[in-house]
């Protein structure tokens, strides 16, 4: 059946980059220009006439408007029953390869829209503005090529995101520039990454519907699995038995939810009677319950499992969404899950969000509501911001994956130290360090980048071609070491190469989804390397010079 189309006519109405709660315990003090420059890049490969949008509310005011290319705030005004055309809001965006800067005022949450070829359409009623819902029968945007980064700008800093919680269209990356002039940068698909993760989707059983393609054959988007149920293309029972054995099993044992990583004191004890999961405080008093969700109240983390906004019964409710659509709850008794390795095992499964996260470098998304929960969102933040970028991705091969790397040996310079990645002592053993040492062109700085599949590639060392960069014990934590071990095809042999452009690049690891890290930014000979969740750093950045 046709879903309503958002009406957006108050702050809590539009889609947030951040919790009103985060905002609002923010530090009160303008940081950042009054205007930040955020510069669109579009690398998608389609010659089509690119227009941007950035539509939102004025934090002060309450107000819902829109931004001009001079960054001034425009309140909408008028509308009415049945919604009236909003006046054309948009900006000339960039031509493929080209860059388009615009502007989001400090104090202004909302959407940056980018759409293809044509120009949206928006509509206004008394109460506020109606936005495009292609999942929606008869929307006027149906056939229109377009996807949005949602984000807040306030005296707090900037947030800036990717969004697939309703649908994924125009993969793009994120960046936010800080006082600093560390870049943080999220959202890369690998190379082919928006046609694999597209084909992949609709090769699941019962997930072929899921997509939409235009006359012209372009698959325009692929609905997430709650807007193609509410459309009638999706079954609307679809996790109702996981969701069922999952809620059964606390009937006898206990579920335990630590929502706030900072404060792991504070639980919250949950058992099932009935339908109903009821959750008890460490003083052993009930403070929440829900009752057993839908399929629908789990793709859409509302209904049953709808989070106020404070500090118990909402944290308990993103939680439990999060494990139901990443289907941990019911076999992993203490939530939230940080482990990845784990999500999405049960059958039926959330596949569009597991496709989505497989297909990003770094195997961030929002590809749900709450997908945030354990910081596995697609977002950047800086408290300082100085400037952000949206890089609209590659529709083909390429992207910001290397799709050739040189054939030759190279050394790997690190941007910050200006040291060569080095096998220790020259060693050619399972183990060796792979430390920053002073640059000296021997083997034991020389390497080789051999493609592997999709993008990856092993990174071979001259003393000993049969020695590849590894990831200690496959670990997917934080300062594991990097050292040499004879290539076996595991995933943490296998790494993406990521232009950051100016010639440098970050090394992704295949298995966890984080990059070759000189830990503490270092300058100093011997460091050996870990690998450390991608932050944009100059400890994590390198170039290549060629050998001989």
């Amino acid at each position: 059946m046709p879903t309503k189309r958002r009406v957006l006519g108050t702050l809590a109405a539009i889609a947030m980059a951040i919790p009103i709660a985060l905002a609002a315990a923010a530090p009160a003090q303008a940081i950042g220009p009054a205007l930040l420059p955020v510069t669109v890049t579009n690398s998608t490969g389609r010659a089509d006439a690119v227009y941007l949008y950035v539509i939102g509310v004025n934090l002060s005011t309450g107000r819902l408007g829109y931004v001009n290319a001079a960054g001034t705030f425009v309140p909408w005004t008028g509308g009415q029953i049945p919604p009236s055309p909003a006046p054309d809001a948009s900006i000339a965006g960039p031509g493929n390869g080209a860059s388009t800067t615009i502007r989001f005022p400090r104090g202004f949450s909302g959407r940056a829209y980018f759409s293809f070829g044509e120009k949206l359409k928006f509509f206004l009623t008394p109460d506020g503005l109606v936005q495009p819902a292609p999942w929606a029968g008869g929307d006027a945007n149906r056939d229109i090529l377009f996807d949005w980064s949602e984000f807040t700008y306030n005296d707090a800093g900037l947030w800036l995101n990717s969004s697939q919680v309703d649908m994924f269209a125009v993969p793009h990356a994120v960046t936010v520039t800080g006082a600093s002039g560390a870049t943080k940068r999220t959202g890369d698909v690998v190379s082919n990454g928006r046609q694999t993760t597209i084909n992949s989707i609709r090769a699941q059983a019962g997930w072929a519907n899921t997509a939409y393609t235009r006359s012209d054959g372009t698959v325009l988007r692929v609905l997430a699995p709650g807007k193609a149920a509410d459309a009638g293309l999706f079954s609307p029972t679809y996790l109702d038995g996981y969701i069922t054995s999952a809620w059964n099993a606390y009937t006898g044992r206990t579920l335990t939810v630590v929502p706030f990583t900072d404060q792991p004191a504070i639980r919250y004890f949950g058992r099932t009677s009935g339908n109903v999961m009821n959750f008890t405080n460490s003083a052993g008093q009930q403070v929440a319950s829900f009752n057993k969700p839908t399929s629908a109240h789990v793709w859409g983390c509302d209904g049953n499992l709808h989070a106020p906004n404070d500090q118990v019964v909402g944290p308990i409710a993103r939680t439990l969404c999060a494990a139901l659509n990443r289907g941990t709850l019911g076999t992993i008794d203490t939530q939230p899950s940080l482990d990845a390795s784990q999500f999405y095992l049960n059958n039926p499964t959330n596949q569009y969000a597991k496709i989505i996260h497989a297909n990003m470098v770094d195997r961030k998304a929002y590809a749900f509501a709450f997908d945030d929960v354990g910081a596995f969102e697609s977002l950047v933040h800086d408290g300082d911001p100085r400037s952000a970028g949206i890089i609209l991705s590659p529709f083909g091969a390429g992207g910001p994956v290397d799709p050739n790397p040189p054939a030759s040996w190279v050394s790997l310079v690190n941007k910050t130290s200006g040291k060569c990645l080095d096998a220790r002592s020259s060693g050619t053993a399972n183990g060796t360090a792979i430390q920053q040492y002073t640059c000296n062109n021997s083997y034991a700085q020389q390497f080789q980048l051999q493609p592997t599949s999709g993008g990856y590639v092993r990174i071979n060392n001259r003393n000993n071609p049969a020695q590849v960069l590894d990831v200690s014990g496959v670990s997917t934590a934080d300062n594991a070491l990097l050292h040499l071990w004879a290539y076996g095809g595991g995933n943490n042999q296998q790494w993406l190469a990521v232009s950051e452009g100016g010639g440098y690049y970050h090394f992704t690891a295949r298995h966890s989804g984080k990059c070759a890290d000189v830990p503490g930014a270092s300058t100093a000979d011997s460091v050996q390397l870990v690998q450390y969740t991608c932050n944009g750093s100059g400890a994590q950045s390198f170039r290549f010079v060629i050998q001989p």
